[in-house]
C-alpha cells in the first residue's frame, strides 16, 4: 500500500548509531569530570569530620613544630625573672636575719652588763661565792644623756645613729680621695650609722655631693685653726675634745681615721664590756695581747733577769668608746695634755692616760679596756708582713684593713679594695713589707 508506513533495515540501522553515540560522549563526559573532582577534591565533596579534625591536628602540630624556640624563650625568661625574684627575697630575708641576730646579741649584751650592774653596785654587800665563781664589775654604767650641750648634734645623732651608735671620722680637705674611698667602702658593706666631722666648707660640700651624713660645727666653736689644715696628727688632737660630746650626749663611738677600709660591719663583732676596745699596733698574738718581756742585766748576778710585761699600743685611729664616766675622763685628760704639751703625740698620750698604774703623785685612770681581734681589725702590717704571704690567712676576711704603718696610704687603700673586694690576687704584691 502506497500510503502505508515502511520501517525496513536501512532505518533500523541509523536508530541504533546515533543513540550510541550519545551514550559514549555521556561516558568520556562523566570520566573527565571524575577527574576534574579527583584534583580538586581528592578526599571527595564529603569528608568526614574525623578526616576534617585530623587534618586541623597536622597543621597544628606542624605550626608547633615551628613555633619551640619562642615559647621556650618565653619560659626561661619568665623563669629567670622569678629566679631573680626569690633571690632578692632571700637577700633581704638574709638582712633581715642578720640585723635581727644584731640586736638579739646586743640585748644580751646589755641585760647581761645590767645583771652585773645591780649585782655589783647594789645596796647590800656581797659576800664571795667559791674559788672561780667571783667576777668584777667589767662594764661602767652609762652616763645620763644631756642634751643641751649640743641640740643640733642631738638631733642629726637621732637620725643618723643605729641602737644608740655611730661610726665617726673627722676630714679635712687634705684628706679627700681617702675620705672617698673610706665612705664608699663603708656604703658598699651597708652600713647606715656613719658620720663624718667636716673639719672645712669643701669637705662639707664633698659629702653633700655625694649624700654622706656629716656634721659641721658652728664657727664660734673651740676648734685648733690647725686642724682645719693640718695633717692626720693635728686633726688626731682635736677628736677627743669632739668626741667628749657625742659620749654626754649618749651615744657610744667608733671613732675611725680615714685610712680605713670596711669589709664587714664593725658593729657585728664588738663585745660592749668595756669602755674602750681598741684595734692594736701589734701583729701577732704576743705583741697584740702582751707577754712576759725579760730584761737582762748581768751585772746583778743572781737577779739579773728582770720579767716585764709588754704590750704593743692601741691605736687611736680606730677605737670604740661607750659613754662612760671613766671614758669622758679619758678624753680629758688625753686633750687636756696635749693642749699642755703641743709637741705629744696623740696616740702616745693616748695608751699613757690608759695604761699608766697609779703611783706615788699619780692617779690613774680606773676604765675597762679590750684589745680587739688583730686578724679581723686589721693594721697593714699584718697585712703586708703576715697575710699576703701565707695562702691560709689570705683567705681569711678581715672586718677593716687600717693602712696606719704606711705612709702611700692612698695606693694601698685601692689595692686592699681591689683584693678584697674585685678579688684580683695580686693587688697586694708590687708593695714591699714596710715604706720606701
Amino acid at each position: 500500500m502506497l500510503g502505508g508506513r515502511r520501517d525496513g533495515p536501512l532505518m533500523r540501522e541509523k536508530g541504533h548509531t546515533g543513540s550510541g553515540s550519545r551514550i559514549a560522549i555521556a561516558i568520556v563526559i562523566g570520566i573527565l569530570l571524575g577527574c576534574v573532582f579527583a584534583v580538586l577534591y581528592p578526599y571527595g565533596l564529603f569528608v568526614s569530620d574525623s578526616i576534617t579534625q585530623n587534618r586541623r591536628i597536622d597543621r597544628h602540630s606542624d605550626l608547633q613544630k615551628s613555633l619551640p624556640s619562642c615559647e621556650s624563650s618565653d619560659k626561661i625568661d619568665a623563669l629567670k625573672l622569678e629566679s631573680q625574684s626569690l633571690s632578692n627575697t632571700n637577700s633581704e630575708l638574709q638582712k633581715q636575719v642578720r640585723d635581727l641576730s644584731g640586736k638579739i646579741r646586743l640585748a644580751e649584751q646589755l641585760k647581761d652588763h645590767a645583771e652585773k650592774q645591780v649585782l655589783v653596785l647594789g645596796n647590800k654587800p656581797h659576800k664571795a661565792g667559791p674559788m672561780g665563781t667571783v667576777k668584777a664589775l667589767r662594764t661602767n654604767p652609762n652616763v645620763s644623756p644631756d642634751e643641751s650641750v649640743n641640740p643640733r648634734l642631738a638631733n642629726i645623732l637621732k637620725k643618723f645613729a643605729v641602737q644608740n651608735e655611730i661610726i665617726v671620722a673627722l676630714a679635712n680637705s687634705n684628706v679627700k680621695s681617702m675620705l672617698e674611698i673610706w665612705f664608699n667602702s663603708i656604703k658598699k658593706v651597708g652600713i647606715t650609722n656613719y658620720l663624718v666631722v667636716a673639719l672645712d666648707d669643701e669637705i662639707v660640700d664633698f659629702c653633700k655631693s655625694n649624700e654622706v651624713p656629716f656634721y659641721q660645727r658652728d664657727p664660734e666653736d673651740a676648734i685648733d685653726s690647725i686642724a682645719k689644715t693640718g695633717g692626720n696628727h693635728a686633726v688626731s688632737g682635736t677628736k677627743f675634745r669632739i668626741l667628749r660630746e657625742f659620749l654626754q650626749l649618749g651615744y657610744s663611738v667608733l671613732l675611725s681615721d680615714v685610712d680605713i677600709v670596711y669589709l664587714q660591719n664593725p658593729f657585728d663583732f664588738l663585745h660592749r664590756d668595756s669602755d674602750i676596745e681598741s684595734m692594736t699596733d701589734g701583729h701577732d698574738n704576743m705583741t697584740a695581747y702582751g707577754y712576759d718581756d725579760v730584761f737582762d742585766e748581768p751585772s746583778m748576778g743572781w737577779a739579773r733577769y728582770a720579767h716585764t710585761m709588754r704590750i704593743w699600743v692601741f691605736n687611736s685611729g680606730f677605737f670604740y668608746i661607750r659613754p662612760t664616766l671613766a671614758s669622758i675622763e679619758l678624753l680629758d685628760r688625753v686633750a687636756g695634755r696635749l693642749s699642755r704639751e703641743p709637741n705629744s703625740w696623740d696616740q702616745a698620750v693616748f695608751n699613757e692616760e690608759l695604761f699608766y698604774p697609779s703611783y706615788p703623785g699619780y692617779e690613774g685612770l680606773h676604765a675597762a679596756k679590750r684589745t680587739l681581734d688583730f686578724y679581723l681589725f686589721m693594721n697593714s702590717k699584718v697585712l703586708f708582713k703576715t697575710v699576703r704571704n701565707d695562702s691560709k690567712l689570705r683567705k681569711l676576711k678581715p672586718v677593716i684593713v687600717h693602712v696606719n704603718y704606711h705612709p702611700d696610704k692612698l695606693p694601698r687603700m685601692k689595692a686592699v679594695v681591689q683584693f678584697y673586694v674585685n678579688g684580683e690576687q695580686d693587688a697586694l704584691d708590687p708593695f714591699p713589707e714596710g715604706s720606701d
